[in-house]
C-alpha cells in the first residue's frame, strides 16, 4: 500500500494505491492551506496548516482521519521573528526538525509534540544580511546524516551543521548569486542527498542546477540535456539511482519549457539528463511545479503535483508516468506517508 500526503491551496487529501488503483480520502482541514507532511519516529503523522487570517498550525494524527492539534509547536519568542508558515518537517534520527518562513529551524525531541528553536540558525550572525525570494524567506528542505544537517533557505542560501545543531555554516562555494547587497544572496529552491554518499548533494537553485560531492563544501553545475536550467524540486530516487526535476521557462515566466510538463531525470548522478519516460499529454500546460511537490518512495515510485491540481506518477523510477484521476486545488506539498 501507498500512501500519498497531497496539500492545496484549500485542504489537504490522501491518496492510497494498493492494487494498481488511486483511492482518494478527504479533503481534511477544508478552507485551510496545506504546505507540509511528516512522519514521526514513532509512526504519528503531522500536518502543517496555514491560513491568510490565522496564521500557522500542527497537527498530528495516528490514522491519517482523526486529528488533534499541537499544542505547542514551533513558535518565536514575542520579540522573534513573524512565523508564518510551516514548510517542511524531516525525521532527524529520534527527533524532527521543521524549516519554517520566517526562515528558522525548531526542533522535537518527543514525536513533534512540543518543539524548541535551533538558535545557532536562527540566530546566526549573519541573519541581518538574509533577505526574502518571491516565495518568501523559508526554510524549505532539511537533509541530515548522523550529526550533520543541511537547511536551505531561499533566497539565501545553503547551511550545513557538523555538530548536530550547535552551530551553522554558509555552504554556496561555486553558485551563482542572485543578489550581491548588502551580502551574497542564493536562492536555493531544493535539495537532494544520496543516502548511500551523503556528501554527494544535488541542488536546484534559482540560478542553475547543481552538484556536490563532498558535503556542499563546493558546487558545480550540471544542466546538460535540460531545456531549461531554473525549476523548484529535485528529488533522488534511492532504488534506481535516478534524479528527477521538472524545467520551467526562466525565472520570469516560470512555466513548463514550450508548454510542455515534463518531469526529467539523470541516469549519470547529473551529468546528463533527458525526459524521463513515456506517457506524457501532447496537450500544452500552463501549471508548475512548486518546491514541496514532488517525493520519493526509494522504490521506484515518484510523485508530483501541480498547481493546476494534477497529480503525476511513476512506479518504475520514470520509465512511465500516468495522471491520478483526481482534480485538485493549487498543490503545494506531496509526501510519501507510507
Amino acid at each position: 500500500m501507498t500512501t500519498i500526503g497531497i496539500g492545496t491551496e484549500k485542504g489537504g487529501f490522501v491518496l492510497r494505491n494498493g492494487d494498481g488503483e488511486w483511492r482518494l480520502e478527504g479533503p481534511l482541514f477544508p478552507g485551510w492551506k496545506v504546505t507540509a507532511w511528516g512522519v514521526t519516529p514513532e509512526g504519528s503523522y503531522l500536518a502543517a496548516l496555514g491560513s491568510n487570517w490565522f496564521g500557522p498550525a500542527l497537527h498530528r494524527s495516528d490514522d491519517l482521519e482523526t486529528w488533534d492539534q499541537v499544542a505547542h509547536g514551533p513558535e518565536y519568542p514575542e520579540d522573534g521573528p513573524t512565523l508564518k508558515q510551516i514548510w517542511t518537517i524531516h525525521s532527524h534520527g529520534n527527533s524532527l526538525l521543521a524549516g519554517v518562513d520566517e526562515a528558522g529551524l525548531f526542533r522535537s525531541h518527543d514525536d513533534g509534540h512540543t518543539w524548541e528553536p535551533v538558535a545557532a540558525l536562527n540566530e546566526h550572525e549573519s541573519r541581518p544580511g538574509w533577505f526574502p525570494g518571491l516565495g518568501g524567506l523559508c526554510a524549505h528542505h532539511i537533509l541530515s546524516e548522523g550529526d550533520r544537517i543541511w537547511v536551505a533557505i531561499s533566497a539565501v542560501g545553503v547551511f550545513r551543521s557538523d555538530d548536530d545543531g550547535a552551530s551553522f555554516h554558509r555552504h554556496d562555494e561555486g553558485v551563482t548569486p542572485t543578489a550581491e547587497d548588502p551580502q551574497p544572496g542564493y536562492c536555493v529552491h531544493g535539495l537532494a542527498a544520496d543516502p548511500d554518499d551523503p556528501d554527494r548533494i544535488w541542488r536546484q537553485d534559482h540560478s542553475g542546477v547543481y552538484r556536490s560531492t563532498d558535503g556542499a563544501d563546493s558546487w558545480e553545475r550540471i544542466e546538460s540535456g535540460l531545456p531549461a536550467a531554473f525549476g523548484f524540486p529535485v528529488r533522488h530516487d534511492s532504488r534506481s539511482g535516478r534524479l528527477f526535476l521538472v524545467p520551467l521557462e526562466s525565472d520570469g515566466n516560470r512555466l513548463p519549457v514550450d508548454g510542455a510538463l515534463r518531469a526529467y531525470r539523470s541516469d549519470d548522478g547529473g551529468d546528463n539528463w533527458m525526459v524521463s519516460g513515456t506517457g506524457w499529454n501532447s496537450a500544452s500546460t500552463y501549471t508548475t511545479v512548486l518546491r514541496g511537490a514532488m517525493d520519493t518512495d526509494d522504490e521506484g515510485g515518484v510523485f508530483f503535483g501541480t498547481t493546476g491540481g494534477d497529480v503525476w506518477t511513476t512506479r518504475d523510477s520514470g520509465d512511465s508516468w500516468s495522471q491520478v484521476p483526481h482534480g485538485f486545488p493549487r498543490i503545494l506539498s506531496v509526501s510519501v506517508l507510507g
